[in-house]
């Protein structure tokens, strides 16, 4: 059956609400890897095992093991993507300046539409090219903030993370079957795993463990799997680009309740990069609608 206009607006709307309240939970994320004040390899193994125990009881009430069986081998570099972002995410936050964070990883939108054109094909628009340009001469700004101090490796991990989270939201579209929930419990237990030996985690005070169960057990599993299934209605790039949002949510949180102020090199880097990608996600809407309208009046 041949989807209709009105079905594809409803689709397109599904997707936007999925993307908006997951990337509204995300923004939180910063802020409780913060409070919970221990080394960013404890932080990793709880959020990691907390999460597989959560979305693992979950599928286990579904069962739906046709889709994993069919796409093994996408479903183990997916979980993989995940444990990556994860890890990254935490160790980038434990050294450098959660405003720093939260910009580069704003990027994610420019590394999907990358990973898009080259392994999916799909042609990438000419102003997608120039918001690339425009954004990494962001990125260059902020981390030149960070030569001068010690937050250029957590710079470098932000990146990293920025491009797992492109890699995967490309991937997740690619194969919109496949189960989510499964693939999320398998980032949770490869995190686990990789942060066990460097962590401590018995050893923590009664504060820790209480911001990690909310960060384990509700918010990461609720932001992940609403941001994962939004792919199955927009463009991975699409997706991405609801990672803005964070990067402004997620530096006015710390912000205000930490008094952590963003440096004067990661806020102009950052609007620059803000700007560019709010800039190509708008024109990217208004031709999507245009051509939408163009196929409505053409089937009637």
């Amino acid at each position: 059956m041949v989807a209709t206009p009105r079905d594809a607006a409803a689709s397109h709307s599904r997707g936007l609400l999925l993307a908006t309240v997951g990337i509204i939970v995300l923004s939180f994320d910063s802020l409780l890897v913060r409070l919970a004040s221990t080394d960013g390899w404890s932080i990793a193994f709880w959020r990691g095992a907390l999460m597989a125990i959560v979305m693992g009881l979950f599928y286990c009430q579904r069962r739906r093991l046709a889709t994993l069986n069919a796409h093994r081998g996408v479903s183990l570099v997916s979980a993989g993507l995940l444990a990556a972002i994860s890890l990254l995410f935490v160790m980038a936050v434990m050294h450098t300046r959660v405003a720093n964070v939260v910009v580069i990883l704003s990027t994610a939108p420019l590394f999907a539409a990358i990973f898009t054109r080259l392994f999916l094909q799909e042609a990438v628009a000419a102003r997608t090219w120039m918001a690339i340009g425009l954004a990494m001469l962001g990125l260059v700004i902020v981390f030149a903030g960070s030569l001068t101090g010690d937050g250029l490796l957590g710079d470098v991990y932000a990146l990293g993370a920025a491009m797992a989270v492109g890699a995967n939201l490309t991937l997740l579209r690619r194969y919109q079957a496949l189960d989510r929930l499964p693939l999320i419990a398998g980032g949770g237990v490869i995190t686990a795993v990789v942060a066990w030996p460097m962590a401590t985690p018995l050893a923590l005070e009664t504060q820790s463990y209480a911001v990690l169960a909310v960060m384990g057990l509700i918010q990461m599993p609720l932001a992940t799997a609403l941001i994962n299934n939004a792919t199955r209605y927009l463009p991975s790039a699409e997706v991405a680009l609801f990672y803005l949002v964070e990067a402004i949510l997620g530096t006015l949180w710390v912000w205000w309740l930490l008094g952590e102020n963003p440096p004067k090199a990661t806020l102009y880097g950052g609007l620059l990069t803000l700007v560019t990608l709010l800039a190509n996600g708008w024109l990217g809407l208004r031709t999507s609608r245009s051509r939408r309208a163009v196929a409505a009046s053409q089937a009637g």
